[in-house]
């Protein structure tokens, strides 16, 4: 009995200041999707393409497991709703040419690309360009998500990986040759 009491003295005793503030944990994404806004592709020995690196785009390298999803902003319906096609994607023109779309990245960078026949007849899709980069998580909170949605949808994506694009960030990717 008297282990009873002098437990219970001693927890009820224990009071005081907090403690200072732990260290900070380790740093994440700033954004899990950016915007690259109005970009003209560079022509470079490989095609048209835009280059970018996660380091400038959102403060450091993506994670192992996580993936990114890229989409181009192919018209609107108002002021308010944007229309964004997931890239891949290629594009038939009425002239019998074609256009295509398509990416690749690393942990550490992206690239996009623009190829086609007779690209330079059609500057409309190689300059003014917007394109948003989704970050998906490789931890992300509905494990189920990967079998259900439809990543052409980019508002889809957006619920189902229940990532927050109310603040995307908007960059400049670096040019490179």
């Amino acid at each position: 009995m008297l282990t009873v009491i002098a437990t219970a003295a001693m927890f009820h005793g224990c009071q005081g200041d907090d403690g200072a503030p732990g260290p900070e944990g380790p740093a994440g994404p700033n954004s899990l999707v950016f915007e690259i806004l109005q970009q003209d592709f560079v022509n470079s020995a490989d095609g048209y393409r835009i280059y970018g690196t996660f380091a400038n785009e959102i403060g450091g390298n993506l994670f192992d497991a996580e993936t990114i999803l890229i989409y181009r902003l192919s018209g609107t319906i108002d002021a308010q709703t944007p229309i964004w096609q997931l890239i891949p994607r290629t594009i038939y023109l009425d002239t019998g040419e074609e256009v295509d779309y398509d990416y690749d990245f690393s942990l550490e960078d992206f690239a996009i690309y623009c190829r086609g026949t007779n690209l330079s007849a059609s500057p409309e899709f190689l300059n003014d360009q917007t394109f948003r980069v989704v970050i998906i998580p490789g931890t992300f909170t509905n494990r189920n998500a990967a079998k259900t949605v439809d990543y052409n949808d980019y508002n889809a994506v957006i619920k189902a990986y229940g990532i927050d694009d109310s603040h995307v960030g908007v960059v400049k990717p670096q040019r490179k040759s």
